[in-house]
């Protein structure tokens, strides 16, 4: 039978390791063309509030992993605000 706690440990790690080849994209080629500015503070809202969940319930994978997708999300986010400008 599969764990289900390696499941959710699975899952963090694949989720914040997609918005690291992201933010590495972003930052190598500096084009943020296709990037919805909406979405991503969206985005990043939720990340913010799982964080949040992961703090009070003590869960140190969703607060590793939250916390790292919402730092590469803000980066993102950061670079396309400055592009606007």
């Amino acid at each position: 039978m599969i764990n289900i706690e390696f499941i959710g440990h699975l899952a963090a790690f694949l989720t914040t390791a997609a918005f690291l080849v992201q933010a590495i994209k972003s930052f190598r080629t500096k084009d943020l063309a296709g990037i919805s500015l909406g979405m991503y503070f969206i985005f990043a809202s939720g990340v913010a509030l799982w964080l949040v969940y992961g703090i009070a319930l003590e869960n140190w994978p969703l607060i590793i992993a939250n916390g790292l997708t919402l730092l590469f999300a803000l980066c993102i986010l950061m670079m396309k605000i400055k592009q606007r400008h």
